[in-house]
This record gives structure tokens, C-alpha cells and sequence, in this order.
């Protein structure tokens, strides 16, 4: 007799299930991104049932936790929500997001939602906050360069980076950005007299190299960032980039349609237990990926 999906246990993910993660993105059309399957299963959580015949995963879900910062509450992200195309709708999904919320506790929560998840955390309780439109294509660099001064990030740097990332999300997201030297081909950051005034990385998928987290103090400094990371490719400058910038941010969304990059799809942000993300978002232009927040 055909084992229930309603009964199958729910268990945390480990490295170990690295392929079987990107096997089923895959299987939902999805790039199968190993590298950040890597990424997401040792900063966060990831949540899985196996499928009852023994192929692979029937569902996966990731949370990533950030600690609190001047007294907040903290926050974590859930991303990847994928259920096998051979078990969509039957209820997979809505039990695997139940689980993450019980073993979230109070922890605000937030996530990007394509139109078709959308309904089901609407009803799971997350509002509507806004958006983000991802761009892809061969990005043209302007010929006058933004005036703001740009160079690779320094070992030294990180713990600045760190202090700035934190006052703009306004959450401790050490444990990821620690991570970004290793993650990420490049690293850059912006500064002015004072210091450090933004940061990015760009790093790679099968399709294209991606550039997130972006975090930049104005526009000028963010276009300046995006200038200095794709011209530091090298021989891979032909490739295709990719980004996902807040749509609040429309002068740089126009700027980088302007310059090549074409749009892609859109998806909403949404929050569970807070009414709106902390933090600054007028610094904060495009996250590290869409699972991460």
C-alpha cells in the first residue's frame, strides 16, 4: 500500500542532501545552483521529506536566522519552498510551512513569494510588503563611470562590512556575510572620507553571475558597485548578470534596463509578525538572494 504524504516525518537537512536539494530544483525547472544550495544548507536550516519511493526529496524548504541588533527581535528568512512536481498539490507545501512557522517560535519571518506560493501564505498569515524584480542580461558599463570611489574588499575590511550590514538590515547577519570571502568570486566595497559607505559581491550560477547582496548608501554609489564588480570579471565579462533590486528603488532599476539587463520576473516580499522589515531600505538595494532576505 502507497505510504500518505500526510504521515511522512519532516527532518532536517544536511550537506549530505546537497544534490538531492538542487535534483529537485531541477525537477521544478528551477537552476540546480549547487554552489548555493551549499550556502543556504551551513547559514541556515533546511527542512525536507523524502519521497515515500525512495527518490529523493518530495518537499524542501530553508530558514536562515539573523540575531537581533539595538534591542530588535530578530528575523529569519524562508526561502526555497519546492515540492516535487509529482506531488504538487497535495498539500506538501502548506504542512512543510507549518512546520518551519511552529519551529520559527515568535521569530518574525519574512520571504519573496511568486505569484504561485502567494495565496497559500497569504492564508498562513504573512502580509504583502512590497517587492522585488530580478533583471538578467549582458550588462553594458556606461561610459562615464558613477564618481565613487570602489576596489576590492580586504580581509580587514569584513568586520566593517559586517558593522554596516547590520545597521542597514538591521539584524546580525554575521554568520552569512563571514561567509560571503569564500562564497562570492568578488567582493567590493565603496567608501568616501569617513569610510565605507557600501559593499556587493558577485557570484556565480550555471546561467550567470549574480550580484547580491548589494548595500550602498545612495543610487551613485550603488551603480558604482555594480560598474566596479562586473568590469573585475575578466574573461567572464560576456556573461550574462543577474540581480534583484528592491522595485522601490526605480531610478536604479531604470538605470540598469538601460544598460542591458532586461526584466525577468518579479516576486513579493511579505512578513509574518512584524509589520515591515528593520532596517533602512533606501540602503538596502538588492539581497544576496531571494532564499536569504
Amino acid at each position: 500500500m502507497p505510504t500518505s504524504l500526510s504521515v511522512l516525518p519532516i527532518r532536517r537537512l544536511t550537506l549530505g542532501d546537497l544534490i538531492s536539494c538542487a535534483d529537485l530544483a531541477e525537477d521544478r525547472g528551477w537552476a540546480r545552483e549547487e554552489h548555493r544550495w551549499g550556502l543556504l544548507l551551513t547559514a541556515g536550516t533546511g527542512y525536507g521529506i523524502d519521497d515515500p519511493e525512495g527518490k529523493g526529496l518530495a518537499a524542501v524548504c530553508v530558514i536562515t536566522s539573523y540575531g537581533s541588533s539595538g534591542g530588535g527581535q530578530g528575523l529569519a528568512a524562508i526561502g526555497m519552498m519546492l515540492v516535487a512536481g509529482r506531488h504538487a498539490r497535495q498539500g506538501l507545501g502548506r504542512r512543510l510551512m507549518t512546520h518551519v512557522l511552529r519551529e520559527a517560535g515568535g521569530t518574525p519571518l519574512m520571504l519573496h513569494a511568486t505569484e504561485y506560493g502567494r495565496p497559500l501564505y497569504r492564508q498562513l498569515g504573512f502580509t504583502d510588503i512590497g517587492g522585488t524584480e530580478t533583471v538578467l542580461g549582458r550588462f553594458r558599463s556606461p561610459e562615464t563611470a558613477p564618481s565613487v570611489t570602489t576596489r576590492p574588499a580586504a580581509a580587514g575590511d569584513l568586520p566593517t562590512i559586517v558593522r554596516l550590514d547590520t545597521e542597514v538590515l538591521g539584524v546580525d547577519r554575521t554568520h552569512l556575510i563571514a561567509r560571503l570571502p569564500a562564497f562570492a568570486d568578488r567582493l567590493g566595497v565603496a567608501e568616501d572620507s569617513a569610510g565605507l559607505i557600501g559593499y556587493a559581491a558577485v557570484w556565480p550560477t550555471p546561467e550567470a553571475h549574480v550580484i547580491g547582496p548589494l548595500v550602498a548608501g545612495d543610487e551613485e554609489t550603488a551603480k558604482a558597485l555594480i560598474c566596479s564588480l562586473v568590469a573585475s570579471l575578466g574573461p567572464d565579462l560576456d556573461r550574462p548578470v543577474r540581480t534583484m533590486i528592491d522595485i522601490r528603488h526605480e531610478e536604479l532599476l531604470a538605470w540598469v534596463k538601460e544598460h542591458g539587463l532586461e526584466p525577468a520576473a518579479r516576486t513579493t516580499t511579505m512578513v509574518h509578525g512584524i509589520p515591515d522589515l528593520p532596517g533602512d531600505w533606501t540602503r538596502r538595494f538588492a539581497p544576496l538572494n531571494l532564499a536569504t532576505g
